[in-house]
């Protein structure tokens, strides 16, 4: 097969409607080899060719006969010598890291490591078993498609609302769902699941990992597979997994259906991307990509010792954002999903792993400088999961402008605020306003504080309200892993009950949570399935469970089907209310003694604004907040001012009713009921200065009858 000179980049296999260029980065290497194959399921190579060009330390080749749905993986020679962190061997085959489709998943073998499994030297032996017959493949692609007249959403933060969601987990038992499209992208773009998303008011879905992944060996030898996906093969291919069609790279196109699908029900797509770590795991892990291309430029290796990894992640090593070309690898994938895939945006998995320079995690590393002066990915939506399993790693509040960030924090207080943990008035005030003690600082505003109660990681919302303890039996590790503390209250009973008792005072407290998440100002996020009282059993972990225990249920009880129209009503009211999904912060927070320059107003159960001492009240555990929405103090994208109705928001976490003296209008207008989580308030309409009875363990929304009159709040 005749091969040219090529050009070292774009880096990956690209077909030009001629040929395709092969070009791939290795400083270390002394000769690449690319490897061609029939099939996907061909066992061994039909054609060697040698790239012919180095330069810029990429390796580079052109051949003309390549065309698209090519098979294709790389050996690259050079020194095995993991005293040096030098990993190289020709016998293995491995996967370009910039394929853009992963065509055959890895079939588990000791062939697959590069180093003799049982040797007494460990990883120090050179293993010398070609492993073609069981490595991950790559394919070249026809990138082309019909994208019409599709165009992003563009929702501001402050009207965003996110609802995290697995492709299979989602669709796997809709009944609506054409059962041939169930788990797949083609099932997420079906109508049942748009609509589904559009009568809860979320604008973004954020999918968990649909990257490719591989199962690790543990997991496969216990029978269980990797449904989380957070252990990433290719930063660039689309998980096949989650294909409804047949052929090699269909399911390229069919994620891209999918976009185009959400984007016309005006719905942004946010892809939760892994790029802290991947699936080669330590110095023991197999060398099927990017240890064998060249290990010390994409692993972090310790600086005394390169046999071993820096592990910031918890998965055994961490990418190199120290090397330059690391950090194009990951903008060049970024830029990939945005401009090809039309994504949206990211939700970056342990962030504070991609931000450490030498040691500590520098908020002014070179990754945040990267995206900054990027054009592309500086305008989309970024979201970090502020923290890593390194030293130093919890870093909420410390992102730099552009980021919004998972608040820990507010999920935190408002999981112990609710289930009535002592002294958290103060905080949860805090948390509901936006948090601006977190990015007030840095000149960002209040949706850099992605809000959420419940996500993939950890108790669903049912479960944080049935279980004390996790129960992770079925992960097959002794219930050792999992987070253990999770601020979770089980109502009395754990587990599953018949109790009316326990069952009322749960689903009670499942609406006490979703409505301080919709009421909160910063940007909610909902964790799929939790609107429909998903369960996982208190297993708080399910990352390997592949199965029933993780996918959503859509056959309702009559309980469940009454949660979900609340969840449906508060996204409305929050939709509707403009003070809530306010761009900035309040004016005078924490209250200011009736000041007319203030937009928020507090207030203790006896009708008055609190005073400094009750601020810090460890058994005070009810509140008044007052949104005052015709004094925002805000304008509109064309320079209107924003006005909007006044809102009362009472919570008591106190499980005894407190009477509640409503605050006085100026106006003498009525307080109007717009929600209330007890379900025992039957009064629409309440008078100022009238007790209003708070029943325990409630949350209240009242509408100043009158609107557009700027409140004046009254000792």
């Amino acid at each position: 097969m005749q091969t040219h000179a090529g050009k070292p980049y774009p880096l990956g296999a690209i077909w030009d409607g001629l040929g395709t260029n092969f070009a791939l980065f290795s400083e270390n290497a002394t000769r690449v080899e690319l490897c061609l194959f029939d099939s996907a399921d061909a066992t061994q190579e039909s054609c060697r060719i040698v790239l012919p060009e180095y330069n810029v330390h990429v390796w580079h080749g052109y051949l003309r006969d390549v065309r698209p749905g090519q098979v294709y993986g790389f050996r690259v020679h050079g020194p095995y010598e993991p005293e040096r962190g030098l990993r190289f061997n020709p016998n293995k085959v491995l996967v370009d890291p910039y394929a853009r489709a992963i065509v055959r998943d890895p079939k588990w073998d000791d062939c697959l490591f590069g180093y003799t499994i049982g040797d007494l030297e460990e990883d120090l032996s050179l293993d010398t078993r070609d492993s073609a017959g069981s490595a991950p493949l790559g394919a070249v692609i026809d990138p082309s498609f019909t994208w019409g007249e599709d165009k992003a959403p563009a929702i501001p933060w402050h009207k965003t609302v996110i609802y995290e969601a697995h492709v299979k987990g989602m669709t796997a038992r809709h009944p609506q769902v054409p059962e041939s499209l169930r788990g797949s992208y083609a099932g997420i773009a079906s109508e049942p699941i748009i609509n589904h998303l559009k009568s809860l008011g979320v604008t973004a879905l954020e999918l968990m990992p649909i990257h490719q992944r591989l199962d690790s060996r543990a997991l496969v030898d216990n029978g269980l597979s990797d449904y989380w996906g957070y252990n990433t093969l290719s930063f660039f291919a689309p998980d096949r997994r989650f294909s409804s069609s047949e052929g090699l790279t269909e399911h390229i196109r069919e994620f891209k259906m999918m976009v185009r699908a959400l984007h016309a029900a005006d719905i942004e797509l946010i892809l939760d991307v892994v790029y802290n770590h991947t699936v080669e795991g330590n110095h023991l892990g197999p060398t099927v990509s990017f240890r064998g291309i060249d290990n010390t430029a994409y692993y972090r290796t310790v600086a005394d010792n390169p046999r071993y990894y820096m592990d910031y992640t918890g998965c055994g090593n961490t990418l190199n954002l120290r090397h330059p070309r690391v950090i194009q690898l990951i903008m060049d994938s970024l830029r990939y999903w945005v401009q090809e895939m039309h994504v949206d945006g990211f939700r970056f998995d342990l962030a504070s792993a991609l931000a450490r320079e030498l040691y500590d995690v520098d908020n002014l590393s070179a990754f945040f400088d990267v995206i900054l002066q990027d054009p592309v990915i500086s305008q989309v939506k970024l979201i970090a999961e502020p923290w890593d399993l390194g030293e130093g790693g919890y870093q909420v509040g410390n992102f730099p402008v552009l980021w919004t960030e998972w608040n820990g924090k507010y999920r935190d207080t408002v999981r112990r605020f609710i289930k009535g943990d002592a002294g958290l008035v103060g905080d949860m005030a805090t948390r509901l306003t936006g948090s601006s003690d977190l990015y007030e600082h840095s000149g960002r505003s209040p949706h850099a504080s992605i809000n959420f109660i419940t996500c993939h990681d950890g108790f669903t919302l049912h479960d944080l309200v049935s279980y004390n303890q996790k129960h992770n039996e079925a992960n097959r590790e002794g219930s050792q892993d999992g987070e253990s503390n999770n601020n979770s209250w089980n109502c009395g009973i754990e587990g599953p009950t018949d109790d009316p008792s326990v069952v009322a005072l749960r689903y009670q407290q499942k609406r006490n949570l979703m409505a301080a998440l919709f009421l909160s100002i910063g940007v909610p996020m909902l964790s799929g399935g939790d609107e429909l009282g998903r369960t996982q059993h208190g297993n708080n972990n399910a990352y390997c469970q592949q199965n029933g225990l993780s996918w959503y249920q859509w056959e309702l009880s009559k309980d469940d089907e009454e949660f979900l129209e609340f969840v449906k009503q508060i996204s409305a009211v929050r939709k509707a209310q403009v003070a809530i999904h306010r761009r900035d912060f309040f004016k005078h927070e924490n209250g200011d003694n009736g000041s007319s320059g203030g937009n928020v107003y507090w207030y203790a159960p006896n009708g008055s604004l609190m005073e400094e001492t009750q601020w810090s009240d460890p058994e005070l555990r009810t509140f008044g907040v007052l949104f005052d929405g015709s004094g925002m103090h805000e304008t509109d994208m064309n320079g209107n001012e924003l006005a909007g109705n006044t809102l009362l928001l009472l919570m008591n976490a106190n499980h005894k009713s407190v009477p509640f003296t409503l605050p006085i209008s100026p106006h003498g207008d009525d307080w109007r009921v717009l929600l209330e989580t007890s379900k025992k308030v039957r009064q629409a309409h309440w008078k100022s200065m009238s007790r209003f009875t708070l029943k325990g363990r409630t949350v209240v929304l009242l509408e100043l009858a009158e609107t557009g009159r700027t409140f004046q709040a009254k000792q």
